[in-house]
């Protein structure tokens, strides 16, 4: 079915409405609507839910999305994740196009599922998802919806195999499970460069639960087929790991990756980008394992000097990889303080106070490829050591 792209958004926008799923923009306006549709116990036992999602394990990962379809919980909770659907559902409905037997893998409640489904009644589509409450819900809701072209599985990959054969998947946020993973370090704080270390990438692909996923959706995916995944790796310390997991499966870019931003309300969330993959078969375009690209942020010593006063501001800082480079380019740099430390998670941290030219700085910078950095005039060096001390004091 062919649509311009304000039509597909139009048609989302109904779709979504029929899911009984309201846009906000104010954080103060959906948590007033959220009071009003939950009970003070809900919102207490939502929130238990949350704290026992972010633990990992899998029951309890189970458990969240079982509470999140029940009728009384899951426009507020999908609410909130309004225009995620919009910045995840448009692409992928723009590449199901040639596609004849489509497996979406994770696919909840079945919001977006459903939207594919209705813009595709000549496809079949088959969605699976581990949680049983959603599932069934899914299933539903299909069934209200008319749509005779799709099947509802509860599955957990981690137990079981898949079933047939695809010739385009769909997973989004479904393939790296450990939201709280912080990833594979660099070889130290100095660098972003990651050592092909079989065994840290083998352990990573456990704890995340990524290796077994994507083992069972390549035994189902047609040799000619493509995957479309899009994932929680915006950090490059997330990112390599997720992307040398793919490419020792052989799997490779169809595609330039698609940079995928959205807001939760008002916070803006950047995820990382959509890829669109396909196994076994050349390709000319690279994977890339250089950190994000901060545009717009090149650094000017001169500049930041002549830049006017402002005395709750610094003259300059930096919180993105490019503080690196800046760091780099500090002129005549005599380090006063300075402490590395290797810390229980594998993080090696950095952290350094010193003069360059006249100006005083604060550098910081991990092996999960964070960077920071701060410049002040001479006169506010005092507010750096305070800093100084507050991130030393910080690390075990």
């Amino acid at each position: 079915m062919h649509s311009s792209s304000d039509e597909l958004r139009t048609a989302l926008y109904e779709h979504l409405a029929w899911w009984g799923l309201t846009r906000f923009t104010s954080d103060r306006d959906y948590f007033a609507w959220q009071q009003r549709q939950l009970s003070s116990s809900d919102l207490t036992h939502l929130n238990r839910q949350v704290e026992l999602k972010r633990s990992g394990d899998c029951r309890d990962e189970v458990a969240f999305y079982d509470l999140t379809a029940q009728p009384t919980t899951l426009s507020v909770i999908h609410s909130q994740r309004y225009d995620y659907y919009e910045a995840v559902g448009l692409p992928v409905v723009s590449r199901l196009g040639g596609a004849r037997r489509v497996l979406d893998f994770g696919c909840g409640v079945g919001i977006l599922t459903t939207f594919y489904a209705r813009r595709f009644p000549d496809k079949e589509f088959i969605a699976v998802d581990r949680s049983p409450v959603s599932i069934a819900v899914a299933r539903q809701k299909s069934k209200e919806l008319g749509l005779t072209n799709i099947r509802f599985d509860c599955l957990d990959v981690e137990r079981e195999s898949l079933r047939g054969s695809f010739d385009l998947m769909v997973a989004t946020h479904a393939l790296v499970q450990a939201e709280k993973d912080s990833g594979l370090p660099s070889e130290s704080w100095q660098t972003f460069k990651r050592a092909h270390h079989t065994e840290r990438q083998t352990d990573f692909e456990q704890r995340t639960g990524i290796g077994v996923r994507l083992d069972r959706l390549g035994a189902v995916l047609d040799s000619s087929g493509h995957m479309v995944v899009h994932e929680k790796v915006r950090h490059l310390a997330r990112r390599v790991p997720f992307q040398r997991a793919l490419a020792e499966r052989g799997f490779q870019l169809v595609e330039p990756p698609e940079p995928i931003r959205y807001r939760l309300i008002e916070e803006v969330v950047d995820d990382g980008p959509l890829y669109v993959v396909q196994k076994g078969r050349g390709s000319t375009l690279m994977w890339d394992e250089s950190p994000e690209i901060d545009e717009g942020r090149v650094f000017d010593r001169n500049a930041v000097v002549a830049a006017p006063r402002d005395s709750d501001r610094p003259l300059y800082e930096n919180h993105w990889p490019s503080a690196q480079t800046a760091w780099e380019q500090l002129k005549d740099r005599a380090v006063t303080q300075e402490m590395t430390r290797q810390q229980s998670d594998g993080r090696q941290v950095h952290v350094e106070l010193g003069t360059s030219d006249g100006v005083q700085y604060l550098y910081c910078a991990n092996t999960f490829d964070q960077r920071q950095l701060v410049i002040v005039e001479p006169v506010r060096a005092a507010m750096l050591e305070d800093y100084y001390r507050e991130i030393i004091g910080g690390m075990p």
